[in-house]
């Protein structure tokens, strides 16, 4: 348990880490109450209009986020969230007067849906990357499971409170709230204490800072795997908000509180794979790939379940994979790359994984609306399956990655880049050990050959004859 919360004892960190719960709430009420406002308020259960509202919001990633990774590696992160984290807020708050005052459209969700994703674009490099600079480098792990962890705290409160709200007060106070929350943040980033950071030397001013990155990026095949990996499933996969709403209005026919319970039901599946990724040392490709193959399966199930509880239980299984997933690609790029870059690699990586909504939101929400929101849900799940498989072939193919069975526990042991280097090492190292031990038996030898021992002449004495 310790190991598990070990990046609470800097100061820093852990005003980050329960500030973050209380604005991270905030953040998951509107998205239930945002998705429940086009789907029922101001639509006739559209899910395509829903899709298209999480592909506005999410569309600026793709423009965005890479030159806020280069400001992120550039300035100061604490001001640059600031700024952005103040303007969430206003947003958030701006909608909720219009919904309030009956104005709302759902031409008027798309502009601010666009709005909040254009500041959530500059916001999202240097807050992924923030994390780095409240611990030492070796706790950087541990950090970035427990933010997953405070992330996903905040899901198990924020959707069941977003459907008890709308259904109390209605969805206006809940972006009202949301805007508050943000406080939240600006608070902690002001209790702050400087002299307890570990800063990253900034990035000076240059041409091609995000072609350098972007070329980092390519020649590192295991950043690739990931990105490729968590793309497409975030793509086809992870649009939970649009096929939550779809299942619990269209097949289960259940309102707004039932439709947030089944966030946080998801949620608790979510905090416990942050929570184990936390305990972890070390994140690897090979754990980004089962994590896909498991959700696939897991999400596959969720899709066939037949009531309305029976398909709530297994959402924390899907949750479950989908933080592995995440928090692992996470941990294994913000680790394993250059700090003076980890603004750029995880503005791309953002992209990737936050930009592809934009292709697959619409599509997943044409397909619960024409088709069944069931296959909403296995259009992921297929895709998850099929990128995990050809991941795996493709890394055997190039990685010769191998597979071992052992009589002892792991029984089943991965022998991939990082094992096959270790195992070199370990030989040359015999190698080496060996040749100096020969060196020395030899050299000793020769010694003996060429008389270096000296035998002193025997001498008569008076006794002898």
């Amino acid at each position: 348990m310790k190991r598990t919360f070990f990046s609470l004892k800097y100061y820093n960190y852990r005003v980050w880490f329960f500030t973050a719960i209380v604005a991270n709430t905030g953040t998951w009420m509107q998205r239930v109450a945002q998705d429940w406002l086009v789907l029922t308020e101001l639509t006739d259960n559209d899910g395509f209009a829903v899709g298209v509202t999480t592909a506005l919001q999410f569309l600026p990633l793709l423009f965005v986020t890479p030159y806020a990774g280069v400001l992120a590696d550039r300035y100061d992160k604490r001001k640059i969230m600031y700024v952005t984290q103040s303007l969430m807020g206003l947003l958030a708050a701006g909608l909720g007067v219009l919904v309030l005052t009956d104005r709302a459209t759902v031409e008027i969700v798309y502009i601010f849906a666009f709005l909040l994703g254009t500041v959530a674009a500059f916001d999202t490099p240097p807050r992924q990357v923030f994390v780095s600079e409240l611990v030492e480098p070796k706790h950087l792990t541990n950090a970035i499971g427990l933010n997953s962890a405070s992330f996903n705290s905040a899901r198990l409160i924020g959707p069941a409170a977003a459907g008890l709200l709308i259904a109390l007060v209605g969805t206006g106070w809940v972006f009202i709230i949301n805007g508050v929350s943000f406080g939240a943040t600006l608070l902690g980033l002001m209790l702050m204490k400087s002299a307890k950071f570990y800063p990253v030397k900034h990035q000076p001013r240059n041409k091609g800072q995000i072609r350098q990155a972007a070329s980092y990026v390519r020649h590192r095949t295991d950043i690739m795997v990931i990105m490729v990996v968590a793309g497409v499933v975030s793509c086809l996969g992870l649009n939970f908000q649009l096929t939550s709403a779809t299942m619990a209005s269209e097949v289960f026919g259940k309102d707004a509180g039932e439709y947030g319970l089944l966030g946080s039901i998801m949620g608790i599946g979510s905090l416990t794979g942050a929570l184990m990724a936390a305990r972890r040392g070390e994140a690897r490709v090979r754990l980004v790939v089962i994590a896909a193959f498991g959700f696939g399966i897991a999400a596959g199930v969720n899709a066939l379940m037949p009531t309305y509880w029976t398909y709530a239980i297994s959402c924390i299984l899907v949750g479950y994979f989908t933080l592995t997933l995440l928090t692992s690609a996470n941990m294994a790029i913000q680790t394993s790359v250059d700090p003076m870059m980890r603004g750029r690699i995880m503005a791309l990586y953002q992209v990737v994984l936050m930009g592809s909504t934009p292709l697959g939101a619409p599509v997943v929400g044409w397909i619960s609306a024409n088709v069944h929101p069931r296959w909403g849900i296995g259009v992921g799940a297929i895709a998850a399956i099929l990128v995990s498989i050809g991941a795996l072939f493709w890394v055997r193919r190039h990685w010769n990655v191998t597979f071992e069975y052992s009589k002892q526990r792991p029984h089943l042991v991965i022998i991939g880049p990082a094992e096959h280097a270790e195992r070199r090492e370990s030989r040359e190292h015999g190698r080496r050990r060996s040749e100096r031990t020969l060196d020395a038996t030899t050299q000793e030898h020769a010694a003996l050959s060429a008389g270096s021992v000296a035998v002193p002449p025997r001498t008569a004495t008076p006794e002898e004859p």
